[in-house]
């Protein structure tokens, strides 16, 4: 629309609809965790799937704060609007990919996650390759000012990430695991501590 009017009224509409898909991410993650506790007996536990876990709420959580810079959009078009709400919903499928809905037909998370990592890690990738858009478009300005510290940190989730697909041996799989965790931590500590 040619000569439309910014209204900041849009972003508080785009906060809300990111809120909800991110609220039933967090959701998904605490009601899968908590399942574990009340039942630890019924299915495996396996630390490297908990660490995950962990990592993805860290994820989750980093998102839904880093998306208050959205505001700087000052004039939304719909093609932003479902960029937001794609990106959001994949960090619901990641959640997803943690947690099924049955375990069935798998002796434990680490027989789940093994057999489902692919789609994990995949949709992980997924995520940090449209945070360079994402972060984008919030402005070249805001690129700029998260420093060299995040593409650095992006494309060494993404290198770690695409390891974890291929790398089955158990020490590889948690060394891959304490990286992502300790980058991950490292750049939302020095770069977010403050909005």
């Amino acid at each position: 629309m040619e000569g439309a009017i910014p209204n900041p009224e849009v972003f508080t509409h785009v906060r809300v609809i990111i809120g909800i898909i991110l609220g039933l991410s967090v959701s998904r993650l605490l009601t899968g965790v908590a399942r574990i506790i009340q039942h630890p007996q019924h299915r495996n536990i396996y630390v490297v799937h908990l660490g995950w876990v962990l990592f993805t709420l860290l994820t989750v959580v980093h998102f839904w704060w880093f998306e208050f810079y959205l505001h700087q959009l000052v004039l939304w078009k719909f093609e932003a609007y479902l960029f937001v709400i794609f990106f959001a919903s994949l960090h619901f499928l990641a959640c997803a990919m943690l947690f099924p809905d049955s375990m069935e037909g798998y002796d434990g998370y680490e027989d789940y996650f093994m057999s489902r990592r692919a789609w994990f890690f995949g949709i992980m990738i997924s995520i940090f390759v449209f945070d360079f858009i994402d972060t984008a478009m919030k402005g070249y300005a805001h690129f700029l000012s998260l420093g060299p510290e995040y593409p650095l940190r992006n494309l060494a989730l993404i290198g770690l990430l695409s390891a974890g697909i291929y790398f089955s041996n158990r020490r590889a799989r948690l060394a891959i695991l304490v990286a992502a965790l300790i980058i991950q931590m490292a750049f939302i500590l020095v770069q977010f501590d403050t909005i």
